[in-house]
């Protein structure tokens, strides 16, 4: 009988241990929860590297007037940020330089085209930005072509060199524009001031407009060449391009190292000679306040659509490209816009 007992306590203990070594494995069944952790790695990726989404972004590009090349050069970087990465984009005409980079500073455009002589001025505080705070916040995202002066005029008005504008009514652009300024520098070269002419402050194409009507006898036009406004004076008269050269070129550059000297070949605008003049570049200013991955979006995405900027012009189809981005720029790069340039081995 107590045989018996035991064996039937024996036999329930077998089974209590039976069924708990039951219990303690069921846990191990559901595998796929640990063959599941891929897919949970794959989600942290996706949160520390998140798609961007360009629908929220508004690129404005501050260009300059309409008769200018900053305006379709500026619309064709709007169109590529719109018609082929997806962000809403506009392109708008402006004063040019020295209005763009205050549309920078205080948030009424994220991108603006300028002449790098304006921009030096502003992040240094000086000449036409003399009395302000240092722009030193300024970014840029790139360098695009070189502005040539060209100081237009006819073969009727009898102007063959610089010093003949004194007593002239010279167009020399219109307030503190990047023209302006570049005007005010060559009458500084060349021992002059504004007070040796009777300037008229029109932008090119006015002024322009105004010497087709003998209202005007010569007019300062900085851009690429050839510029269509001077050709179109072409189609009315004879056009005279007065050289920026000898000891006013120097005195230009020894003061203000930012520009060049370089040739208007003759057959720009068919004049009789190549003309000697000054150049000075034209940069891509960039808000500082865009994220970077944002900026290094839209620095990827005009090199990969550059025939598109290319298209909008002869000078950009000469000079804009990966290899001149960084060339005449002295003011820091965009972080965003410096990490494509580092991949693309652009030093």
């Amino acid at each position: 009988m107590l045989k018996s007992k035991i064996s039937k306590l024996g036999v329930l203990i077998l089974t209590g241990a039976l069924l708990l070594t039951a219990c303690s494995s069921k846990p191990a069944e559901p595998a796929p929860a640990t063959e599941a952790a891929p897919e949970s790695g794959t989600e942290v990726q996706a949160t520390s590297e998140p798609t961007l989404d360009r629908s929220q972004y508004f690129i404005t590009v501050a260009t300059g007037a309409t008769s200018g090349l900053y305006y379709p050069i500026g619309g064709a970087f709007s169109s590529v940020f719109q018609n082929k990465l997806g962000y809403k984009s506009s392109a708008q005409a402006t004063g040019a330089s020295v209005e763009n980079i205050n549309l920078i500073l205080t948030g009424g455009a994220e991108m603006a085209i300028t002449m790098s002589d304006s921009v030096a001025q502003a992040y240094d505080a000086f000449g036409a930005f003399e009395g302000k705070e240092p722009a030193q916040d300024l970014r840029c995202l790139m360098s695009l072509y070189p502005n040539y002066v060209q100081l237009v005029t006819t073969d009727k008005s009898g102007i063959t060199k610089f010093e003949d504008l004194k007593g002239k009514r010279v167009g020399i652009g219109a307030p503190n524009s990047g023209v302006e300024l570049n005007a005010r520098m060559m009458y500084e070269a060349h021992g002059m001031t504004y007070e040796d002419s009777s300037v008229d402050y029109l932008n090119y194409g006015e002024a322009i407009d105004q010497m087709k009507n003998n209202q005007v006898d010569a007019v300062f036009v900085t851009s690429g060449i050839p510029n269509a406004t001077v050709m179109e004076l072409g189609t009315a008269a004879k056009i005279v391009i007065i050289p920026i050269e000898g000891e006013g070129l120097e005195n230009l550059i020894a003061k203000y190292p930012f520009f060049v000297g370089a040739r208007i070949p003759a057959d720009v605008y068919g004049t009789e000679k190549d003309i000697t003049t000054a150049t000075v570049r034209n940069i891509m200013l960039v808000s500082k306040d865009l994220p970077d991955d944002v900026v290094y979006d839209l620095t990827k995405g005009i090199f990969e659509n550059i025939d598109d900027i290319k298209a909008s012009h002869a000078t950009a189809e000469k000079n804009i490209s990966l290899e001149n981005a960084k060339l005449g720029v002295d003011i820091p790069f965009h972080p965003g816009a410096l990490k494509y340039y580092e991949e693309q081995g652009i030093n």
